[in-house]
């Protein structure tokens, strides 16, 4: 019988993260001809990814352009996405998470009558606005998948309550933790993978590291600004040391360099490849971030999470009370900061929650639904 030709089609960092177990699951399923489709969404942090997942794409579209619009995007994303799909004719799709590939990916696939797999399916925030444009994306998604990959079982009673077909959920745990595990585990055999933070760990020794992302849409303008002002007050303390790598969007770069300048107790570092930031997880005393992932792979290293938004398609972690919802007012930022800092009751609580993101075994149990499709 021919192999079920499976087109997994990625385009950023946190795609590639959360896929690289997927895919390499998918590749040791006799039947199977799993090929790689990247949109190169995230050009250079996608790159680091694929170099230490030993992933080479089997096509790069490579559509990136700087201070591209959603619009171009969207329209370059369909038509490239399109022609890709009928030249490799697959059986079915696999799209993950919320970004503008996965959506596009999915609606490609639909005009072609090609199944469609998504991998974390069914967060939900409940307000469209926010992360914009993520939480349409994903909605989009759904009505189009009929194998919906849930990371958790609030995720997957979500999809009930959009009336998807509760036969065609399955709730498996998020790949990001499959990766997180598989990533350590190179580190634990060769540390020098990580040696990069060697300089910083030296520079910050005796100092409680917060470990700071952001680059959510819905903070450009104000909310940067607010971000900004509350790392240097935070920074203030001698205590305390701040580990930024900066995502390279000019609207993060620009609120950084005009509020903070140049503070000794802040190391703003270009952004890091994967077990670069794994090892800077285990650095850390605290979390601060508006990312989705951070919040899933922080608990799994017993480390707080201060999400720096008002809502999160990830509740789970707060309602575990691995991750709190801080907003990006500064007074409060550096409150519940210094909170961590000073009450070891109120961190321990949230450093040795539950992780309800996954056992490591996401991947496996995706690819076994997706052979068992063709069976």
């Amino acid at each position: 019988m021919k192999p079920a030709r499976i087109l997994v089609i990625f385009g950023t960092r946190p795609e590639a993260i959360k896929l690289f177990p997927v895919v390499a699951a998918l590749k040791a399923t006799p039947g199977l001809d799993v090929r790689t489709c990247v949109t190169a969404q995230h050009r250079g942090l996608l790159d680091q990814v694929l170099s230490i997942a030993g992933l080479t794409p089997d096509i790069d579209l490579d559509l990136m352009e700087p201070g591209q619009s959603l619009d171009r995007l969207t329209a370059r994303l369909l038509t490239g996405l399109g022609e890709v799909m009928d030249a490799e004719r697959p059986d079915r799709v696999i799209v993950q998470g919320d970004t503008a590939t996965a959506m596009v990916g999915a609606l490609a696939a639909y005009y072609r009558k090609v199944p469609v797999s998504h991998v974390e399916a069914g967060l939900r925030s409940g307000d469209i606005y926010q992360p914009w444009p993520e939480e349409v994306n994903r909605r989009i998604v759904a009505p189009i998948a009929d194998q919906h990959f849930a990371p958790t079982e609030t995720a997957a009673e979500a999809l009930r309550r959009e009336n998807i077909d509760p036969a065609t959920i399955h709730v498996t745990g998020n790949t990001v933790i499959d990766a997180l595990h598989a990533t350590r585990a190179k580190l634990e055999a060769d540390p020098s993978l990580a040696s990069g933070l060697d300089e910083i760990a030296a520079r910050f020794a005796g100092k409680r590291i917060v470990l700071v992302t952001t680059h959510r849409r819905e903070n450009f303008g104000g909310g940067m600004d607010n971000i900004a002002h509350a790392l240097g007050r935070i920074a203030a303390r001698d205590d305390v040391a701040i580990l930024f790598p900066m995502h390279p969007n000019p609207n993060v770069v620009e609120a950084m360099e005009r509020v903070l300048g140049a503070q000794a107790n802040i190391a703003r570092i270009d952004p890091l490849d994967y077990p670069h930031f794994i090892r800077a997880l285990g650095l850390c005393h605290i979390a601060l971030t508006d990312s989705g992932g951070v919040q899933e792979e922080a608990p799994a290293l017993a480390k707080p999470v201060l999400v720096m938004r008002e809502t999160t398609e990830r509740p789970e972690g707060v309602v575990a009370g691995t991750a709190k919802l801080i907003g990006t007012d500064p007074d409060r930022i550096v409150a519940e900061v210094t909170a961590l800092l000073d009450d070891d009751a109120a961190y321990a609580a949230m450093a040795r929650a539950h992780n309800p993101f996954g056992d490591g075994h996401a991947s496996a149990r995706i690819a076994r639904v997706i052979d068992g499709a063709f069976r």
